[in-house]
């Protein structure tokens, strides 16, 4: 056999070898392959097609507490970058925790073997989309009302260790809104006060918190919902302030978070007519997510979208696809999609056809996917990371955490506060006389009547639609009472208290939630704040009645009218 015979055979040999080798998988490029996150991210980025890029940028959620074959198709078929978790997938904690584990199971499967981002929204109080087993705290205003630093760090930590059992990666937390339209029906008690400074710094240590338990943060709802009494859910809010204000004010959380590192940044449906964003919801502005965050405000995280299926987006937009097409090109990383579409829904077709045609929009795309697998790459492979595969025995142990139920619990008796009229503790039952404790939630009767055990108990509707026939009944049995405890939420609960300003009877007004509703009523005997519908909010607010903790807790915004 001639020389150039044997090299002919020796090199194919070596290709065989090769293709062999790039084939089943041996010494090709995949998420747990070795390197720096932005070196590996560059290689993973080569090894993808458009379609894998773009499927990168997909978050989506789906209805029902387990996976849909629709959701399915998407992990399997497109293999895209993440999921959302709802209150509507997770009152089975046991069947989450297995849903999160074979949905994990299938984005392995892929060549590139990229694990998902589980995402959800576990802010703490008020909004708590993980139910079943995982503990319900004061939130963020109690925290804002406690004034302490290390309470916003702690309640980050509880609330991430719990999420990090169920093999949630990612939180849609914290909230900096400021509390600055006091007639907000979205924000409320999910802001940590009306102050920016304390926001900022109390957001950044609540972030710290969920990091320390293994937990990506994400900081929303930028470029702030707080000055609106609108909810973006339903309609566009116009939000009429100079960019000067908003530089200032509402702004001043994610210029405080960029700094310390934030890793991602969540986009409001909102818009500012007198700032050059115009009247285009911020979340699919180039100039608010580009020149303001990416440029002044020096961000260098991931950009994820609010709900895309909001209808202060699509209606703005004209249609998902087009709200989608937006997004990326304002500079967004992440679509989040609260229900599942179709695999060849336009939402996906026309942002494959546009990368195909427009060579900005394709580079867009892949700069996207680049900055959400950084972010995976450096979260998820840490040791501190949340399990892929949930485990059973560890749900059991550790949900819900049994030393983050005492520190919330602590939170909630440190954060209660006087509005206004008298501290009327301690109030033993002897003094109180015949007690009556009124309230639109079962828990706070059934706490109440552990300090009362002899009191009356009304409980009336959480609903926005008064009754003639609860007005009459309420008050009668007032007249039979010396001390009332109310527990006022909305603005029904006002009506209700109206109908006995003069009924000359000791009245105790307990506010759950947003503590706005106080200044309706300030004819009242006493007026106390706690900020969530947490049994810990009711326990500490009997504790505190009885004597038995001081209240100590400080408004943490000025309301109109009371003194702060």
């Amino acid at each position: 056999m001639r020389l150039a015979e044997y090299k002919t055979i020796f090199f194919s040999a070596i290709f065989l070898s090769v293709s062999w080798l790039c084939t089943t998988g041996i010494g090709a490029v995949d998420f747990y392959s070795p390197g720096k996150p932005e070196e590996l991210a560059e290689k993973l980025l080569s090894a993808m097609s458009d379609e894998e890029a773009l499927a990168q940028t997909f978050m989506l959620g789906w209805v029902g507490a387990d996976p849909s074959p629709a959701i399915m198709d998407w992990i399997q078929k497109r293999h895209i970058g993440g999921i959302k978790i709802f209150g509507w997938n997770t009152e089975d904690t046991y069947r989450l925790a297995n849903t999160v584990g074979t949905l994990q199971k299938a984005a392995l499967q892929s060549n590139l073997k990229i694990p998902l981002l589980v995402a959800t929204d576990q802010e703490g109080g008020w909004i708590r989309h993980v139910k079943g087993l995982t503990s319900e705290t004061p939130g963020n205003m109690a925290i804002g009302a406690s004034g302490v630093p290390r309470d916003a760090y702690l309640a980050g930590y509880y609330i991430g260790r719990e999420l990090s059992v169920l093999g949630i990666n990612m939180n849609f937390a914290p909230s900096v809104d400021l509390f600055t339209n006091q007639q907000s029906v979205l924000i409320g008690p999910r802001a940590f006060g009306d102050d920016p400074v304390t926001a900022g710094v109390l957001g950044i240590a609540f972030a710290k918190g969920l990091e320390k338990a293994g937990i990506i943060p994400t900081a929303k709802h930028y470029p702030g919902h707080g000055d609106t009494e609108l909810d973006s859910h339903g309609v566009l809010p116009q939000i009429q302030v100079s960019f000067n204000t908003l530089w200032n004010r509402e702004l001043v959380p994610y210029r405080m978070l960029s700094k310390e590192g934030i890793p991602a940044i969540m986009t409001g449906h909102l818009a500012f007519p007198n700032t050059k964003g115009g009247t285009e919801p911020a979340s699919i502005n180039r100039w608010f997510i580009t020149t303001v965050l990416r440029e002044n405000i020096a961000f260098k995280g991931l950009v994820i979208t609010d709900d895309l299926l909001m209808n202060g987006v699509t209606t703005a937009a004209g249609s998902l696809s087009r709200a989608a097409k937006l997004a990326l090109e304002a500079g967004n990383d992440i679509l989040m999609i609260s229900k599942t579409p179709n695999l060849s829904d336009p939402v996906w077709t026309s942002l494959i056809d546009a990368m195909k045609h427009e060579p900005a929009f394709r580079q867009r795309v892949r700069d996207a996917a680049r900055r959400t697998l950084i972010l995976k790459l450096k979260y998820l492979k840490k040791p501190s990371a949340p399990p892929l595969y949930p485990q059973v025995d560890e749900i059991k142990r550790r949900l819900p955490d049994p030393e983050g139920k005492a520190f919330f619990l602590n939170l909630a008796a440190r954060s209660v506060t006087l509005v206004s009229g008298t501290d009327p503790s301690p109030l033993a039952p002897a003094q109180a006389g015949r007690v009556l404790i009124a309230a639109p939630f079962e828990d706070f009767i059934t706490i109440g009547l552990r300090a009362y055990p002899n009191a009356d108990r009304f409980k009336y509707p959480y609903s926005d639609e008064s009754s003639q026939a609860d007005r009459l009944t309420f008050q009668g049995l007032v007249k039979q009472a010396d001390t009332v405890i109310f527990c006022l939420a909305n603005g029904y609960g006002v009506e209700l208290l109206q109908t006995i300003r003069y009924s000359g009877k000791r009245v105790i007004v307990i506010s759950a939630l947003s503590p706005v509703y106080l200044q309706r009523v300030t004819w009242n005997t006493s007026g106390i704040a706690v900020y969530s519908y947490a049994q810990e909010s009711f326990i500490a607010a009997f504790s505190a009645l009885l004597g038995r903790i001081p209240i100590q807790g400080k408004l943490p915004f000025t309301m109109k009218g009371i003194g702060n």
